[in-house]
């Protein structure tokens, strides 16, 4: 099969560049060719907010260029990650012209929340949750903090959902977990199109020893991800117990403070892969503090990969990838308290520990390899292809009949 991949890199690395890396290696190995095509965020600077806008909502020559690749490679899918602000959703309209099935993940709230996470001042928000137009997004400048920069964000999506390009322009939709499922069908997408595929670790990393002595908080250092519950949490706890803090962002002034002030926290900035893997593999716990839902934290697949238990807010999707009790433990969202309790619980229950860790293991083994992925996005795929394929042959009927 040949397929494109197609994505709009952001200029702060995250996840969804590595799902988007990771699925175009898992599908070469596999004996597809894969073509990327991609923009880039830092193409923003010097545009005109004119210009950006323009792109943002009808982006013309970059429809053009897709849609020349498309019928050059004869491609049969072109699979989207994300398309804000630069590719903009007439790449749909030119791929399906040219003759491939769209397929679009849909990694975070982007569709149906301007922010793209439900959450504002310091909690979750659904003030645009079905609204048609979003306009409580543009009154409180929830994308890039910026009234303007929000309102072309509400304009594209209003302008789409008019054009009626959600419903109608797109195959088949990745929802990464249920509850990012549900929110995006009460948000207006087709549940029909909507298939659940989550995250997936390869290569395999083996299990972890989990003979640190430390729990460990890995990713983005910023309000949405829970720092302050966590760092909270760690000045209320009874007894001492180390946490490594690994990632960068908004908050590393304050959890280097928090380093500073605690001798059982440190703060590890610009590790490599591999010594993140290594530091997982030895923690007793994984903690997720997030005050947000999230759409699929790969990080918890990482750490099931290796046997690594998770702590986790009981909030989004989080509530339900981990099973309290048996691959983690949740507790209430924002509450530094109950996180000291539970924690604390946890780490002195070695033999508790080491039965998560077996539950960990297996549900990765269960759920989240390489192969399960593969399979489930050829489903998909061939899903994608079967809808596209008779949409043009009901398309045809309709102009013979009139």
């Amino acid at each position: 099969m040949k397929i494109i991949q197609c994505h709009n890199f952001y200029q702060q690395p995250g996840g969804e560049d590595r799902v988007f890396r990771d699925e175009g290696v898992l599908l070469s190995s596999h004996g597809h060719d894969v073509i990327q095509f991609t923009a880039h965020n830092d193409e923003i600077v010097g545009m005109s907010k004119i210009g950006l806008a323009r792109r943002a909502i009808w982006n013309g020559k970059t429809a053009a260029e897709l849609r020349d690749l498309v019928r050059r490679e004869q491609a049969e899918i072109v699979h989207f990650h994300n398309t804000v602000p630069l590719i903009s959703p007439a790449a749909y309209y030119a791929a399906r012209k040219a003759g491939a099935a769209v397929v679009q993940t849909l990694h975070n709230y982007r569709m149906i929340c301007a922010k793209a996470t439900f959450f504002r001042d310091g909690k979750v928000c659904e003030d645009c949750l079905g609204k048609f137009i979003p306009w409580p997004a543009v009154w409180h400048g929830c994308y890039r903090e910026s009234r303007a920069a929000s309102a072309v964000l509400a304009t594209m999506l209003t302008t789409h959902r008019l054009m009626k390009t959600y419903a109608g322009a797109v195959d088949a939709y990745i929802a990464c977990s249920h509850f990012s499922k549900q929110k995006l069908v009460k948000g207006g997408l087709p549940e029909a199109k909507i298939s659940v595929k989550p995250n997936f670790v390869d290569p395999d990393p083996g299990v972890g020893r989990g003979v640190g002595g430390y729990a460990m908080y890995l990713g983005r250092l910023s309000p949405e991800k829970g720092l302050d519950t966590l760092l909270a949490a760690w000045s209320q706890l009874p007894r001492a117990l180390r946490l490594k803090i690994v990632g960068n962002g908004p908050m590393s002034d304050d959890v280097r403070n928090a380093a500073q002030q605690n001798s059982n926290i440190e703060w590890l900035a610009g590790r490599s892969d591999q010594q993140v893997r290594e530091i997982l593999a030895d923690a007793a716990f994984l903690v997720l503090p997030s005050v947000n839902y999230e759409g699929f934290p790969k990080t918890i697949v990482e750490a099931f990969a290796l046997g690594t238990p998770v702590v986790a807010s009981r909030l989004g999707a989080m509530a339900e990838v981990i099973e309290d009790g048996r691959t983690g433990v949740h507790f209430e969202a924002g509450s530094a308290s109950d996180l000291a309790a539970k924690v604390d619980n946890l780490f002195h229950q070695p033999r508790r520990r080491r039965r998560m860790r077996a539950e960990a293991r297996e549900e990765y083994l269960r759920k989240y390899t390489a192969e399960t992925n593969y399979r489930s996005l050829m489903e998909i795929y061939n899903r994608a292809i079967s809808s596209h394929s008779s949409n043009k042959i009901r398309n045809r009927e309709e102009v013979v009949a009139s």
